[in-house]
Order: structure tokens, then C-alpha cells, then sequence
């Protein structure tokens, strides 16, 4: 187990302890929005506080939330019951040298964000709240989660970061106990994350009552899918992060998957960015496919490289049946 990790998460442990009574009141943050009126949703940092929030629609997020995130919010609030949304760091899907620490922390706009969404509840819960047997322990849970085979076989997410997956299923079957919902929403733009949540739902009986819903990819107008992360992509590097999307965009020409894939890979190439995969799959199983006769999905990631800095950027899209 690699010590840098568990001292991040420590660290986490001990701001956790402190921040929550530094928070500033959400009356602060409205001028963010043109609604001064706009509900304030209740922050909610222990699972003992969720009771009047059973039965509605979760959603699990990291935080940092942009319109892809309050646009799964808006659609929660169309459903039955409360909206809870949940923002929670997770220490445990990170490996040593990704993006914790970096990862961007904002709870009071955060809250403003999703209050004018209508979200009625922010679930804040500490990394101790979370993982109460300590961070060794908890990064050995992490590691050992029974993962279902589209966790494990794609050759991924699952082989970009090994350890990411076991992390994700660890804290959203947590968070799924502690919220109780009849339905949870994830965005498509973390396709396998998807598929693997819904797997991992569907095959544990005291979850499998829960709806796994999705959300569509929302995208800045020049079709870069949003994410927490493009936040720290440089304006100067901001046509090279577009390869992603014009790699998916060329592929849609191919009426052949190797021929996609290497449409997809020439065009990441020529944008000089890193390739962790550009492939097209089955969009269940996420294994290969040999023609477009029935439906698949062309998955990307990539790390966009910089004098000072990188981000790692994942992006899909539903490919053309051809028949």
C-alpha cells in the first residue's frame, strides 16, 4: 500500500475534522445567481440525518459542480420525492500521483449551485464519517470489493487506473446505504463508471431495488464535455483538449471499429495528446465488437500535457448501426 496515498487521506481526515465550522453561511455565495429567492438546501454532514430524504432520487458527486451536474439535478427534482445530492471527495479511487489534493473543493457554492437546481439536500459527510475503520483499512476494502466482470475485463478505466474502480463501488454502495434512494442518476460521460455501478447495483440484493438512471453528456459550446477537471486546462491549451472530441467526431465516418479506432487514435495523435485508449465497444459489456451491425460506443481517454501542469480527459459517444 503506498504511503503517499494514506498521508493524503489523513490530511483529509484532519481538514474534515476542522472545515465544517469555518463554513461560511449560504447567504454569502447568492450573488452567484440571479435568484436571491432561491431555497437554500440543507447541508447534511451524518448519515443520521438523511431520514427525511428516504425514498427520493441520489445523486453522488465529487463536487465542483458544473452544468453536466445540475443538469442531473434538474431532472432529479421531475421525479418523486426529495433530491439529495451527495459531495464527497472520495480518497479511496485515487492511486499515489493523481489528482486528490487538486481536486477542486467548493461546498458553499457547491450548495448555491444545486439549491437553485432544486436540490433539497447536500449530503457533506467527512472521510471519517465515510470510512470509519481508518484510511489503511478502508484503501484495503477499496482494493478488495467483489467488482463485476465490466469493472475488471475491458482493459479500460479498469487498466488506466487500477485502483479507481474498487474506490468507486466501495463509497457509491456507502453512500447508496446511507441515503436509501429509490433511484440514483450518473452522467453517460463516465461511461464504464455507469455500467459498473449499474452492474454492481443490480447484482446485490439489498441494493438491486434502486434505479440506476443516466444522464446525457452536457458539453461546453465548443464540444468539450464538461467536467470538474477542464477547469484547469489552460486557454492556450484548450483547442489541443478538443482532439478528444474531434477524434470522436472523425469516427463516426468508419464503418468499421478498427478503422474508428484508428481515425480516433491519428486524431489524438495529431493534437499531441497522451492516449490511454480510443476504442469503440460493446456499450454494456464494454468488450470489443467486430462490426456496427448493432449498437456500440466509442470510449477515449487521454492526458493533455503542458509547461507546468496535465489533466486527464475521458469523453464517449454512441457510434451509427449499420446495417
Amino acid at each position: 500500500m503506498h504511503p503517499d496515498i494514506i498521508l493524503l487521506f489523513y490530511r483529509r481526515y484532519e481538514q474534515d475534522s476542522t472545515s465544517q465550522s469555518r463554513r461560511k453561511p449560504l447567504s454569502d455565495v447568492k450573488d452567484l445567481h440571479s435568484d436571491a429567492n432561491m431555497p437554500d438546501p440543507e447541508i447534511i454532514h451524518h448519515p443520521e440525518g438523511l431520514r427525511d430524504f428516504v425514498g427520493g432520487t441520489f445523486l453522488p458527486t465529487m463536487g465542483a459542480l458544473h452544468e453536466g451536474h445540475l443538469s442531473l439535478i434538474r431532472a432529479a427534482a421531475g421525479h418523486e420525492g426529495p433530491v439529495l445530492t451527495s459531495i464527497f471527495v472520495n480518497p479511496t479511487q485515487f492511486a499515489p500521483g493523481e489528482d486528490f489534493d487538486a481536486y477542486p473543493r467548493g461546498l458553499d457554492r457547491d450548495a448555491a449551485l444545486a439549491g437553485e437546481a432544486g436540490c433539497d439536500a447536500i449530503y457533506a459527510p467527512s472521510a471519517a464519517t465515510m470510512y470509519p475503520e481508518g484510511p489503511a483499512a478502508a484503501i484495503a476494502a477499496a482494493a478488495a470489493f467483489p467488482l463485476p466482470p465490466v469493472a475488471v475485463e475491458p482493459g479500460l478505466e479498469d487498466a488506466d487506473r487500477p485502483r479507481f474502480f474498487g474506490g468507486v463501488c466501495l463509497i457509491v454502495d456507502r453512500l447508496l446505504r446511507h441515503a436509501r434512494p429509490a433511484r440514483a442518476m450518473f452522467g453517460e460521460k463516465d461511461w464504464q463508471q455507469l455500467q459498473v455501478i449499474d452492474a454492481m447495483v443490480a447484482s446485490d440484493p439489498e441494493l438491486s431495488g434502486i434505479a440506476i438512471l443516466p444522464g446525457p453528456v452536457i458539453r461546453d459550446p465548443d464540444g468539450l464535455a464538461m467536467s470538474s477537471r477542464n477547469t484547469r486546462i489552460p486557454k492556450s491549451e484548450r483547442d489541443r483538449a478538443l482532439g478528444i472530441t474531434r477524434g470522436l467526431q472523425v469516427a463516426h465516418a468508419a464503418q468499421h471499429p478498427t478503422t474508428a479506432e484508428s481515425m480516433m487514435r491519428e486524431t489524438l495523435e495529431a493534437h499531441d495528446l497522451e492516449i490511454g485508449y480510443a476504442v469503440v465497444r460493446n456499450p454494456v459489456t464494454l468488450l470489443p465488437v467486430r462490426d456496427f451491425t448493432e449498437p456500440t460506443r466509442a470510449l477515449v481517454a487521454a492526458v493533455l500535457h503542458w509547461d507546468g501542469g496535465s489533466v486527464r480527459l475521458i469523453d464517449n459517444r454512441a457510434m451509427t448501426v449499420w446495417r
